[in-house]
């Protein structure tokens, strides 16, 4: 064993004092706790100090001061930065040296408070970068605590691409710059955008150096349109648009591309300052035309869909991209002028025939009225001459009516062929548009497209039986029915008209007849062919008069005629008596009788 070291008691300490308990130094007490009074801060009430976090839980932060004690602080008080670790200063409002509990009182918020304007005028010199905590939403942006104070940060300052959700940021720490205070009003406005777009601008100038047309990137949806895509290229934006998103027709964009979406866009063109960059998608990917099916020809059947519609045709996409066009006069065998929208419309499945296809111009045309027979390849079959059908009133001229047996077969009313009776100035005053009408066929014009129809042919022809009861010279109650400059209208007995000239409307007493007077008239012409029937009211009369006249004369000339027998027997009488001289008297007398008659 080792031998134990010896130690030598202390020659001269007191063991009678220490079992006593009294002090073992010559020091006193009050000299003691001043000399430990000595080693602390000396610090005041209602004053600021830095301090150093020494522990924390999760509802109090303990902070050591140099003094006696050590202060507790709510950690909700240091919410505005979760970084906050044991071993770091912070700074401290003592509200109390020693409370009830002898325990120090300390405040993080109003040393912060205490301390905010001074600051946040410093962060606005300096342009430093300082944290704060977003507290809420307000209009406009977002309310941030800064050093105790609430400041603005605006919606447009938060980064520098839109924000579509300002719910995520409540509740964060971010880092800031001071870009505007007003010393009035104690209004401070902060940026957290400023802080990344130095950064971001340089990454925009290293791209934009690189870009070259057809070089194919990543990038990021950043925003979407009605017109086209923005795409971040990483500090960097460019406008895919919206015919460049993909080889068919896109009427939204969001058909193809959604918000945040990551993609490879190629470049397709800049302007000399880069700062436009056209981006294309469809390109990445081959042209559907190229892949069209090489046996597809003239004649074929195809199936697609409607994408466009326009008046003049209609769109349709037969595959992604390839596209044939159906004009509105290969829709229908009809050669009325009618819109596309009367067959179609977006979105309907239709089937259709291939009328040319160039492959080199990427295009097609279509037709879906060859999926039918043409009518008129077997016209003289279906409505031979004489045949009787029912037509829809299309159209009005001056000179007819144009109307539609069936579709793609159109046929002409002449005016004339509409009634036997009626005189029609206009076809409207006999039928309307989009009416149902009787025809027959009277003519077939193959060449043109064109049937000559008839509508008063379905009927017999009243004027047979009109030349018998209309002669010439009869006499029958008419009204006027319409006056003109060169005569009047007149209704007569089985609906027909007739016409009066002005000299044949005058009365007996004179006067001239009126619109709607009822009087006799006397048929002074019967045309059959013409259909037209002359009346006179004066002939009536004047007939009359003539007719007296006439008898007055007969009677005058069978007067005369008699007492001209009287009289020969007394010339005879004074020949036989009368001489030789005589003669010449006698055959002047002659001469004279002769004369007279």
């Amino acid at each position: 064993m080792e031998d134990l070291k010896k130690v030598a008691p202390i020659e001269d300490f007191n063991w009678d004092a220490y079992e006593k308990g009294e002090a073992l130094t010559t020091v006193s007490h009050d000299e003691l706790e001043k000399a430990y009074d000595s080693t602390l801060n000396k610090v005041n009430d209602r004053e600021v100090v830095d301090g150093t976090v020494i522990s924390m839980n999760k509802r109090e932060v303990v902070v050591n001061i140099g003094y006696k004690s050590d202060g507790i602080i709510p950690l909700n008080e240091f919410r505005y930065n979760p970084e906050l670790t044991v071993g770091d200063t912070v700074e401290v409002y003592i509200e109390n040296q020693e409370d009830k509990k002898g325990q120090l009182v300390l405040s993080h918020r109003k040393a912060r408070a205490t301390r905010s304007w001074d600051r946040v005028n410093a962060a606005l010199e300096n342009e430093e970068i300082i944290k704060g905590y977003i507290k809420c939403r307000t209009k406009g942006g977002m309310i941030v605590d800064v050093f105790g104070i609430e400041a603005f940060l605006p919606g447009s300052q938060i980064d520098v691409k839109p924000i579509r959700d300002y719910d995520v940021f409540v509740g964060k720490t971010m880092e800031f710059k001071v870009v505007k205070i007003n010393q009035e009003f104690k209004n401070v406005v902060v940026s957290h955008k400023a802080l990344i777009e130095a950064e971001l601008e340089q990454q925009k100038k290293e791209i934009i150096g690189k870009l070259e047309k057809g070089q194919v990137l990543e990038g990021t949806v950043k925003n979407i349109t009605s017109y086209g895509v923005f795409i971040d290229l990483g500090g960097v934006d460019g406008l895919i648009h919206i015919t460049d998103l993909s080889w068919g027709r896109v009427s939204d964009p969001k058909e193809v591309v959604e918000l945040d979406q990551k993609l490879n866009v190629v470049i397709l063109d800049f302007d000399d300052e880069k700062k436009r960059i056209a981006l294309g998608l469809k390109q990445l990917t081959p042209h559907p035309w190229d892949a069209l099916d090489a046996n597809l020809q003239v004649g074929d059947k195809v199936k697609g869909k409607v994408v466009v519609m326009a008046d003049y045709g209609a769109f349709i996409e037969i595959a992604t991209g390839v596209e044939g066009l159906i004009h509105v006069s290969e829709m229908s065998w009809s050669q009325h002028l009618r819109s596309a929208q009367d067959f179609m419309k977006v979105g309907d499945e239709v089937e259709a025939v291939v009328l040319t296809l160039d492959r080199e111009e990427r295009k097609m045309s279509l037709g879906i009225k060859q999926l039918k027979q043409d009518p008129w390849e077997t016209i003289e079959e279906k409505y031979p001459v004489a045949s009787k059908h029912t037509a829809k009133v299309r159209n009005f001229t001056n000179f007819g009516v144009f109307v539609e047996i069936e579709e793609g077969v159109d046929g002409l009313i002449h005016i004339s062929d509409l009634s036997w009776t009626k005189k029609v100035k206009h076809p409207s005053e006999f039928t309307q548009i989009g009416a149902d009408i009787d025809v027959q066929v009277l003519e077939i014009d193959k060449e043109n497209r064109r049937l000559s129809l008839g509508h008063k042919q379905l009927e017999e022809n009243p004027w047979d039986v009109f030349e018998t009861v209309f002669t010439v010279g009869s006499v029958h109650e008419g009204t006027i029915i319409e006056m003109l400059d060169k005569g009047a209208v007149v209704a007569l007995p089985y609906g027909v008209e007739g016409f009066a000239t002005p000299k044949h409307l005058v009365k007996e007493d004179g006067a001239q007849a009126q619109l709607d007077e009822k009087l006799d008239f006397k048929v002074i012409e019967f045309n059959k062919d013409a259909k037209r029937i002359i009346l006179s009211h004066s002939r009536i009369f004047e007939d009359v008069v003539k007719a007296e006249e006439k008898a007055e004369k007969k009677a005058a000339a069978a007067s005369k005629k008699a007492s001209k027998k009287d009289e020969t027997p007394m010339i005879q009488n004074q020949a036989a008596s009368t001489t030789l001289g005589d003669l010449d008297a006698l055959a002047a007398l002659k001469e004279q009788m002769e004369g007279k008659k």
